[in-house]
């Protein structure tokens, strides 16, 4: 009697942690309506105008910078500031030549808007960030904020 009742018990959380899970993800799609109204929110309240990508990246271009464009090939210089929507800064510093196609898909995207001298803000929607994976600082699923000056470039 007492092995059905553990086996029971045992079946009931696990059947419970399974519901769960599935209970509380969300879809990419899903996710990331969520996080452009976070954006979305976000730019209102603090009076701003961004402009934004198919993939959800919203931006502002401070300055565009002069000469060309680096490309996903191009090994980037960039100062930056990481924040999460509440204002809590996570990372900040430079970049020193390293290659873009190894950065997140939102600076990917978000550098090559950008001459050499250019600075901005890129929003940056969770599936282009770090995803549903928490970082030390950084909670899961959360849309990034980043200030950015692309310092330089080499192809």
């Amino acid at each position: 009697m007492m092995k059905k009742a553990i086996f029971f018990l045992v079946f009931s959380l696990i059947i419970i942690a399974a519901c769960d899970d599935d209970d509380n993800s969300l879809s990419y799609d899903e996710q990331l309506a969520v996080d452009i109204e976070k954006i979305e929110n976000y730019l209102l309240e603090n009076n701003l105008s961004a402009d934004s990508t198919g993939s959800g990246l919203h931006y502002i271009i401070e300055e565009e910078g002069t000469g060309d464009y680096p490309d996903l090939e191009s090994f980037v210089k960039i100062n930056y500031t990481g924040t999460l929507l509440n204002g809590e800064v996570f990372d900040e510093g430079t970049i020193d030549y390293y290659p873009l196609y190894s950065l997140i898909e939102g600076w990917q995207e978000g550098m090559q808007l950008f001459r050499k001298g250019g600075y901005g803000t890129l929003f940056i929607p969770s599936g282009i960030g770090y995803g549903s994976t928490a970082q030390s600082t950084i909670p899961a699923n959360s849309v990034l904020i980043f200030e950015v000056e692309l310092v330089g470039f080499v192809n």
